[in-house]
This record gives structure tokens, sequence and C-alpha cells, in this order.
């Protein structure tokens, strides 16, 4: 009884801070991602003219632009795009410059290349952009000058732009009328070619060049290329050059046995045969990018056993293209980068094994160096890369390449030596699950299980024999004990053993596990700093699918994983990250679901309904369909698991208000488009029955509606952007307890009912008790994108309102007491209010800076956040994930059932242990004194 008060007193404490400063990146982790760099969009650069070191460059596949530094992989600076997936993503670099120019949908920005700021934007409204380059030769300008950009416009309004290089404005603008597929942009000192997909309604597809002036965007000539029936879609052609250093266009059939190039700027077209031996499955061609490179490029080769490679050289003068020298096909995967020295150009060969230098005049080797790889790249291959080469005496004496390779590492090789690795296969995680228990405490739960089902005599048996069964770890478990004593005397590391996930003391090494939207599959420890245990590509498993956007569901040992594009589910094994049979799966449910039956619910035709689900199909028992105009948007469910350590609130009078406590709630929240209207409904997710409503007028409904449910209260934000003049736009929290009565000491309708329905709750002894509902709204500084709510092993800590806020790339623990429905509204607390924790209520609601839980990192993309319980009751594991991940550990009532990092453990022994020296010491002392005290008297 006294500890359960202690925890009960220590519950009712209110936070100081979430992350105390001793706890900071020790407690928490966080990976700031980008995503898979693009091939065409990643370089190595100097910030600026005067700069003596080059930052490495690049825009990912999901069009988030980032620098890198090469010393340490370290993040300079980021810019996450707001227009997703909306055309491709672009980066480009001039000379000198010190800006760099991005593109992703509609818009071109110009940031900082030393430190992201951005420099200027413009939008091209109805349009999307399909090439970006920057204008490098023109007559009267300088290498210092900021340079002019060219930009192609696809989707509704194709034509090419020419925009300012100091304020984006646009100097001129060629609109193409002709209904061709814009494809490309290349530019010359003299002349802008606007390359395009040109098809006939009758006959094979050609490429159409369009020459344009630069100074005025007028058209100067118009050509088309016959490319036979080569070309069905742009995804044929191979290579198209931006300036003069490439001014190629190539494609190659479709068997991957001719390769076609032509030079930008006359109609001739040059044939070339693929090596001849095994299928050629791929055709990669890699050419400079500087003005004042050398026009020499190569063709690289893929087959399924191999790769090789041609270098060619091209004649400007003579419009001639000639083959120079062939590299060695070498077997298994590889890639090359192409690097510029001055005018000279150098190859980079990069494989698993090996990293060569090769110059483009001639075939001989100018540097070799073999990869000394690490765990995180076992078993991976290089897929693309960039390089940057140091070339003295015809020797290459220094290469340093950005790799990504196939299990989505990106990664710096310096001489061959691993400098870093970034895990971008990391982002873009779409869904994630705590992992449940291994098999190994499965099965001992299932023999305690079977034991309970035994008589006396045989479950005693049978307990012993496992005893007996035990004895075989006992010998490891004796030896471990010095180690165990001695990490506890000295501070054991946060890192751990995979052994150690579900064993280690205070369960904070708990595993994670998520899937990206690519379908890349892993575990991380989040007790230490979440370390990747294992990772997978689920295409190994199902080679034909193409996954979009994958859900998971975690069961004991193992998660379902669920796509659209999915034909059934794949079981994987959530401590080894290796494929489950579904028979195995079957006899699994079939042991775990016996004599259960579930209840759930789904969208179906944009209605609510809940299903009861049965060894035979599911059927619907209820149906909840919101009144006419309303769309429903979002439901939120209570838990499954949400322990409660009381069941009432004691007030400072010491009377009870009795909580409500449904574990089937749900929230359904609905808008109104028209009116601006937004609605929340409680459910009971068991009957269908109407609990509790509210609505809500002058609602943003296109920004995020965010609510979350818990124990006896729900919470939800909004967005209110009022056409009134007296008010303006501002962002809401809504907050509200549920109670069985109103009156303090009292059960509600069914208090003193015997029996009660769950289902049919209408029916039998009684009428259905709906909750009592306290509610209050507060207004807050920025818009919450998600909220959920902390957990502990058996409620008694306070929970706290985790909120996701998308402006501040923050997330935000709120304690329960300040949005405490509860709180005196126009007066002061009475003393027994304030006994309770309670203060005066205040319209606004300021995020304090202790209440930030990632502190100085800056989460960007953060879609969701899972919480879970560890292994002491004051402490709840947090994982937010999206584009970054980030993972840590609360304790919105203090850690009041562990020491903290400052307690100096071996100061606590070396007192025990003097005192008892001193007892021994003055024991004898004491114990003469006492006899000679007996003769005295």
């Amino acid at each position: 009884m006294r500890f359960d008060a202690a925890l009960a007193l220590a519950a009712c404490l209110a936070p100081a801070a979430a992350v105390f400063e001793d706890d900071a990146h020790h407690i928490d982790f966080h990976y700031a991602l980008l995503g898979l760099p693009k091939h065409d969009a990643t370089f190595f650069q100097k910030p600026f003219a005067g700069s003596k070191a080059s930052l490495l460059y690049t825009i990912s596949q999901n069009q988030t632009i980032g620098v890198v530094n090469p010393k340490d992989g370290a993040l300079v600076w980021r810019q996450a795009s707001s227009h997703d997936g909306a055309g491709p993503g672009l980066l480009r670099s001039g000379e000198g410059q010190d800006t760099v120019v991005s593109a992703a949908g509609d818009r071109i920005s110009a940031w900082s290349a030393s430190d992201g700021r951005l420099v200027w934007e413009t939008r091209v409204a109805g349009a999307t952009v399909e090439d970006l380059e920057i204008l490098e030769q023109e007559d009267g300008i300088t290498d210092t000058e900021a340079k002019d950009a060219i930009v192609l416009l696809g989707n509704g309004k194709p034509g090419v732009k020419r925009l300012d290089g100091k304020t984006g404005r646009t100097k001129w603008t060629f609109e193409d009328a002709s209904g061709d597929t814009p494809f490309q942009v290349s530019t010359s000192p003299t002349t802008i070619y606007y390359i395009s997909l040109h098809t006939p309604m009758i006959g094979a597809s050609k490429l159409r060049v369009t020459s344009l002036s630069p100074i005025t965007g007028k058209k100067l000539d118009q050509y088309t290329l016959s490319s036979d029936s080569d070309i069905q879609s742009r995804e044929h052609i191979l290579f198209a050059g931006a300036n003069t250093a490439a001014p190629l266009i190539a494609w190659t059939d479709v068997a991957n046995k001719v390769l076609k190039i032509n030079i930008i700027g006359t109609k001739g077209v040059s044939t070339f045969h693929a090596p001849s031996g095994e299928p050629v499955e791929r055709i990669i061609l890699h050419a400079p990018d500087r003005v004042n490179s050398l026009a020499h490029f190569l063709v690289e080769y893929q087959t399924a056993v191999g790769h090789s490679a041609d270098v060619y050289h091209v004649d400007l003068k003579k419009s001639t293209i000639s083959k120079a020298y062939s590299l060695p096909a070498l077997k298994g995967k590889g890639t090359f980068t192409t690097s510029t020295s001055d005018a000279n150009v150098y190859f980079t060969r990069v494989t698993a094994e090996e990293v060569t230098v090769v110059s483009s005049v001639s075939h001989g080797v100018l540097g070799r160096w073999p990869v000394r790889g690490t765990p995180a790249l076992a078993g991976a291959y290089p897929v693309h890369g960039t390089s940057e080469v140091v070339v003295k005496a015809d020797s290459a004496t220094a290469v340093r390449s950005a790799i990504l390779f196939s299990n989505g590492q990106w990664s710096l090789i310096r001489n061959g030596e691993i400098a870093w690795t970034r895990p971008e296969f990391l982002s873009r995680v779409v869904s994630a699950v705590w992992a449940e228990l291994p098999e190994e405490e499965e099965a001992l739960a299932h023999k305690l299980e079977a034991e309970g089902d035994r008589n006396l005599v045989s479950a005693y048996i049978h307990r012993v024999e496992r005893h007996i069964r035990d004895l075989e770890h006992f010998p490891a478990w004796l030896q471990n004990i010095p180690n165990r004593v001695l990490g506890n005397v000295i501070g054991k590391s946060e890192e751990s053993a995979i052994e150690e996930i579900h064993h280690d003391t205070f369960g904070f090494h708990k595993l994670v596990i998520v899937v990206t939207e690519r379908g890349r599959l892993a575990a991380l420890d989040v007790g230490s700093k979440g370390k990747v245990v294992w990772h997978i590509d689920l295409n190994q498993f199902s080679p034909k699918t193409t996954f979009h956007s994958p859900s998971m569901r975690a069961f004991a040992g193992y998660v379902e994983v669920k796509d659209a594009s999915l034909e059934g589910s794949i079981y994987i094994n959530s401590t080894t990250g290796g494929l489950i049979s579904s028979q195995d799966i079957e006899v699994r449910s079939n042991v775990a679901a016996e004599g259960q039956s579930l209840i759930s619910f789904d969208l179906v035709d944009g209605d609510l309904e809940g299903f009861l689900d049965t060894k035979s199909s599911p059927e619907a028992i209820w149906t909840f369909e919101p009144p006419k105009g309303e769309r429903i948007i979002s439901y939120t469910a209570r838990p499954v698991k949400d322990p409660v350590a009381s069941i009432g609130k004691v007030l400072g009078d010491r009377r009870v208000l009795y909580k409500y406590l449904n574990p089937n709630l749900v929230l359904v929240t609905t808008v109104v488009e028209s009116s601006r209207t937004a609605s929340v409904y409680l459910l009971d997710s068991a009957s269908g029955q109407l609990l509790h409503t509210s609505s809500h007028r002058d609602v943003d409904v296109s920004r995020p509606i965010s609510s979350t449910i818990s124990e006896n209260w729900f919470s939800y934000s909004f967005t209110i952007d009022s056409k009134s003049a007296t008010s303006s736009r501002g962002y809401q929290l809504v907050v509200a307890e549920m109670y069985e009565s109103p009156l303090p000491d009292d059960r509600g309708p069914l208090g003193a009912s015997p029996n009660a329905s769950t289902l049919q709750p209408s029916e039998g002894n009684g009428d259905a008790a709906k909750p009592h509902v306290l509610l209050q709204t507060w207004h807050i500084p920025e818009e919450i994108s998600h909220m959920t709510v902390t957990q502990t092993r058996q409620g008694i800590t306070s929970r706290e309102l985790l909120v996701t806020l998308p402006a501040s790339n923050s997330i935000v623990g709120i304690p329960r007491q300040a949005i405490d429905p509860r709180r005196p509204i126009g007066r002061d607390p009475t003393a027994q209010e304030q006994s309770e924790g309670l203060t005066k209520y205040t319209p606004m609601i300021l995020f304090d800076p202790k209440w930030h839980l990632n502190h100085k990192y800056e989460l960007i993309g953060v879609k969701n956040v899972i919480t879970s319980e560890s292994g002491i009751e004051s402490t709840s594991l947090v994982f937010a994930y999206g584009l970054d991940i980030f993972g840590t550990r609360v304790a919105p009532s203090f850690a009041f059932d562990i020491l903290g990092k400052g307690f100096n453990k071996v100061q606590m022994l070396l007192t025990v242990v003097a005192l008892f020296v001193s007892v021994l010491f003055v024991a004898p002392l004491v114990q003469r004194k006492q006899i000679n005290s007996l003769w005295t008297t």
C-alpha cells in the first residue's frame, strides 16, 4: 500500500522538462535523412568561388535537397519540398556560382550554396518543370555573375523559359503548341536546343530538336531525327546532353543490341553495336557536365553476370563520333562515374571489391584501390555515384566517390576506405510497429498456459521437467554474473547486443519494425540509439510487386506486411528478418485466437461499419452514416492496450468522479467543404451507438484535423480561418474528459445494474449509459499534424499528449495538467482545486521550450508518432517516423522508479563498506562498555 501511494504521489507531480540536459543525445536518436540520391542531380561543388573544399550536393527521389560534408557525412543543410511527387526533382549549379537552383513541381528556387538560404523563387502556374539547366556560356558574362537558368515546362503548358539568375524573373518564354512531349534542353554559347518527343498519329515516334535564340527565345530552326520504331516513350531515350561537353542524344533498340547517337545540332545518327555474348540488360551513358571538358563519354553495358564499357570521342568540328577503347568486362555488379580536372576527363570504376581510375584518353589504369567494406555494405553492390579525382604526373593520387549501394546505403569511399555511410533506405517510412515477444518468450507463455489447464499433479510434474531443462542455461548465467555486477557499478554502455533487446532490466531495448514506401523493411533497437538490427528488401520475397504504401501489423514473434499491389500477405520474423511460411502462421493463429471474437471497423463507401470477426466471412453488425453532406476524413480508436490505474479521479474533498472507461471507443471526424464545418462523433465500436458529438464552424477543412483518445479523455485540433473582419486565422486544441456521472460518488444509470450488454447496450435492465463530457478549448500557436498519448505498463504515470508541429519541425509533449478541462474559468482555483493540481484557465497555451522532445534536432516530414511501455512504470518509449526517424523516452511524472545518471554507485558502495568497517570496529568497544557499566553498577 505504501508503494502504491508513493507511485500515485509521483504520478501527480508536474514534469519540469521533456528532456534533461544530461539526457540529450543519450536517451534519444535522430536520423536526419534525405532519401535515395538521384544520379543526375548529385555532384561535388565548391559552395563559393574562393572555397578550398567542396561539398556534396544532391536532390533525392522524394525531392529533398541536401548538402553533405564529404569529410564525415554530416548534413550541412537541407530543404524538403512541399510538392512531393509532382514532376522530377532537379538540382543544378553553375561553375563558380554561390547558389544552386532546384525545381520541383511548379516551383523553381535558388538557394545559397553555403547555408541553404532562399535567394529567390518562381512558380509556373499550371505547368510542371521537366528539365532545368544553367546557361554557362554567353557573351558578356563572367564566372562571378549570377548565371541565368533555362527551364523546360510540360504538363499542359509545354515550352521553354529563361529566368534571370539574380531575381528569378522571366526574360522570355517560348511556347510549344505542337503537342510534342518535352524531354530536355541543351545549351551552347549561341543556341538553346529544345528536345521533344514527336508522336504522329500514324508511324513511329521521332525525336524533334528545336533551336532557340538564347537572347530572344525565338525559334531559329527545327528538325526531326528518325528513330525508326525504337522510341515508344521518353523512357527509351538513354541520354540527352545538357551542354557542349556532351552534345549528344542517345537511344537504343528494345533488345539493347544497337546504340544510336546523334550530335545535337546535326541530323546525322551514328550506330554502334553492343558487345556480343551475354544479353545486355541495361545501357548507361556517362558524360562530363563541365563546359570546358573534352567531349569524351563512356557507355556502360550491364548484363546479368557482369558489366563492361566502351569509351568514345566526339569531334565537334567534323561532327563525328569514334570509339577510343574498351574497358574489360568484369563479373559482378558495378558502376562508373565521371570526373573533370581542367579539360581532362576521368572515369572511375567502382565495384564491391575495388576502385580504379582511367583517363578518357587512354585505357591505362591511373590508380587502383581495394575496397575495405563494412558490415553495413555486406552483400550490396554499387548502383550509381559521383567522384572527385586528384591526378598528378599521370597518376591518380586520390579519389573519393559518393556511391549509392543496392541496399539503400549512401556511402563515401575514399581511396578504397569506407569513410561514412548514411542509411537513406530508412527515409519515407509509411508504417511502424513495436515488435511483440520473440518466439522463445511466446513458447514460455504457451507452456505456462498449458500448465494452468492441467490438474495439480500433472502441472507440477510438467513444471519440474521444465525447470530441469532450464538448468542447461545455469552455467552461462553464472558466468555472466561478474559482467552484470561490474556493468551496474561502473555504468553500462547504451549499446547492446541483439540477445539483450528483450531481456534488458528496464525494457528500453525494444525493437520497432519500419517499412518504407518502396518496400524496404528494417528493425531498429530504440535502446541503442536506433541501431539497425536488420533490414531487407521485400521485393526479394515478391519480385513482381511494386510496393506503393505497405502497412504492417505486429504479432507475437512476427509482423504481417500488406500492400494494395500485393496478393495476400508477407510474414517476417521480427527478430531476424527471415521469411515465415503461411502454414506456420495459421498454426500460431489457431492456437492464439481459439475461443476469441474480435470487433473491427472500417470505412465502406464513405460509411463507418463495425464487423464481428468470426471464422466465416466478416459480417457488418452496425453502420455509422454521417449526416447528409458530411464526409468522414478520419477515425481514431482507443488503443487496445490502454491500462488504467484508477477508475476514478479523487477530488480535493476526497470524493470521487468515476471515469467513463469504455474500451470500445472510436472518434470519427467529418467535414463539410461547402459550409466549412468540422464535426467529431464519439462512438461505441461494439454497438455502433453515438455517445457524444460536437461541431465547429469556420474550419479550414483543407488542413489536417488530428485526434487521439486514451483512458477517459480525447483530444483533437483544427485550423480556424474565419472570413469575418473581427477574427483571424488560428489554431485550436480541444480536450474532453468523460465521466460516468456529473455528480461525485455516483456511478451513473448503470451503476446499480447487475448485468450490462456490450453489443446491445439498450436492451436489458436499464438504458445505455452515455458519458458526461467536460470539454474545453485552447488556442495554440502552431498547427498540429498528428497527436498521440504516452503509454506505461500500469497506467499509474500521468499521461502526456504528444503533438507533431510541422511548422517548427518539432514534437512537443503537453502535460495533462496543462490541458485539464476542469480548470476553473474566470476565477482562481480554490484550496481543494489547488490540491488537485488545477490552475486557472487561460484561453492560450504557449508551447514551453522545455516541452520539446527533440530539443536541438530538426524533425522534417514526420508523419506519425507511436509510443510503447518500457520495463519501468515511469518511462514511455517514443518513436517518430516519416522522412526523418526520431526516438526517445519520456517520464511525464519524473523517473521515480529508476536511479538517475548522476547517482554515484561507487561512492555508495564505498560508504556502505566504510559503515560496515566502522560497525566491526565500534561493536567490540560498545560491548566492552556495556559489560563495564554492569560491573560498575
